[in-house]
């Protein structure tokens, strides 16, 4: 058999060349070419040697209108886990790829051999494992207490071999743990390298559209966060799931930041414990501190993540600073976006915090990415700087713009109903987000529009 041919290809801006070098003569960075498969056109020809190993009939494609095709709802699948339902948008979708990533040991593996055991009793379902043995997998499915009938593993890497067992068993659903130890025989490089992760999840992502097979790839992280391999690999898959939790808390957060079936930064709730991932069903409660938040430089507010309000705390700590240049650390929130706002205080709020240091925290270990945390993060440092309490069972949201006005945010009145039910009786809002008389009951709404009256209201 003729051995393909193969590129180098630059992982920054795509540039190919015939063979390695160093750096990237056309963006000029280093140490980013990676090798890739160029397929003949032979090869391209045969299903068998272009799918990897399975066979099956390919179709030529044809023009055809867009009013001429036929909408058909996406059925869906449940994993048996409603979190994990509802960051994938109701449910497993046929045929779809999806990626998980996530710090190491923070529940990736544990989360999908969980959901594998609900599903094994309707769908055959396969665990593809790179990095552990089967005796490891087992025990761990023996120490979480998981039902072991139809549970199906395979230890394997090469992903010729993979796709041949996975086309002899037909599963409806495969989770290969993890897409950085899989390689390809066709290409020489070391798995886990841009063009082994690229090609190797190639494969899968055309074995999953052509015989409708579910795909779940665990990935690792990079130092910075992001998913290891090539930024294309994010592109090929169906949806990117992040897990994301602090270090020594058993709160696990599952976020979505691409979904082609549901909403994007849609979140999932999970308690690690004994006996694996437990969904918590009322996540605003993890996210308060538990005791009363009558302290000085705390603010509740209410962030929409996806479909659902939560109610998180914002904390902020003002402490005279020594440096002749003060601190300015934010802990769920984006730093610059802080040093605004500090700046808006000052300017059209008459508050001078220049010489103080100022740290933020968003308890929970919640990132909150929205504009309607500005309001609440100023209140708290105010409450902190005069060290005055807000008053008890509070709110408040809103963004709040260079000129000292408050602007509104989406589903303002969701958001007071979504407090309400958790007992808060006071909220500051913009103006454009008050709700109609009597629409929120039990709850008074004080409607601002200039960053003095919110302060003035607190």
């Amino acid at each position: 058999m003729a051995k393909n041919r193969t590129a180098y290809v630059c992982s920054e801006c795509g540039a190919e060349y015939s063979k390695w070098q160093g750096q990237c003569t056309e963006c000029g960075a280093w140490n980013v070419l990676g090798e890739v498969v160029l397929e003949s056109a032979a090869a391209l020809k045969a299903p068998a040697a272009r799918r990897g190993g399975w066979a099956g009939k390919v179709e030529s494609p044809k023009i055809t209108a867009l009013k001429d095709v036929r909408q058909s709802e996406h059925a869906r699948v449940s994993t048996g886990i409603g979190e994990f339902d509802r960051v994938l948008g109701g449910g497993l979708v046929e045929g779809a790829v999806v990626l998980v990533g996530g710090d190491p040991g923070i529940g990736k593996s544990t989360l999908l051999l969980q959901a594998l055991a609900k599903m094994a009793g309707t769908l055959p379902v396969l665990y593809v494992t790179g990095e552990e043995s089967l005796a490891q997998v087992a025990g761990r499915a023996v120490r979480l207490d998981l039902p072991l009938d139809g549970l199906d593993a395979l230890a394997e890497t090469g992903i010729e071999l993979i796709l041949q067992h996975a086309a002899a068993a037909r599963p409806k659903l495969i989770v290969a743990d993890s897409v950085q130890t899989l390689w390809t025989e066709t290409l020489t490089a070391a798995p886990g390298s841009v063009s082994q992760v690229r090609e190797s999840a190639a494969r899968l992502v055309r074995f999953a559209k052509e015989t409708g097979t579910a795909v779940f790839l665990v990935g690792h992280v990079t130092k910075e966060g992001g998913i290891a391999g090539p930024r294309v690999l994010e592109h090929m898959v169906d949806a990117v799931l992040y897990f994301e939790g602090e270090s020594g808390s058993r709160f696990r957060v599952l976020r979505a930041f691409k979904n082609r079936f549901g909403a994007v930064n849609e979140l999932g709730v999970f308690a690690m414990g004994e006996k694996g991932l437990k969904e918590v069903p009322n996540p605003s409660a993890i996210f308060l501190s538990g005791g009363s938040t009558r302290q000085p430089g705390s603010c509740v507010m209410v962030t929409r993540e996806g479909t659902r309000p939560l109610l998180v705390e914002v904390q902020a700590l003002v402490d005279s600073s020594p440096l002749s240049n003060p601190r300015r650390v934010a802990v769920g929130l984006e730093q610059n976006r802080l040093a605004m706002l500090l700046a808006v205080l000052h300017r059209h709020g008459g508050v001078m915090v220049g010489d103080q240091d100022v740290f933020i925290n968003v308890v929970g270990g919640i990132r909150v990415q929205e504009t309607a945390v500005d309001l609440p993060v100023l209140l708290a440092v105010l409450s902190s700087l005069r060290d005055q309490p807000l008053a008890d069972k509070t709110i408040a949201f809103g963004e709040v713009g260079l000129s000292g006005e408050i602007r509104p945010v989406p589903n303002g009145e969701e958001r007071l109903r979504e407090a309400a039910t958790h007992g808060f009786k006071r909220a500051i809002v913009p103006r454009a987000n008050a709700p109609k008389a009597g629409s929120v009951k039990g709850m008074e709404v004080i409607a601002v529009e200039r960053l003095a009256e919110a302060i003035e209201a607190a």
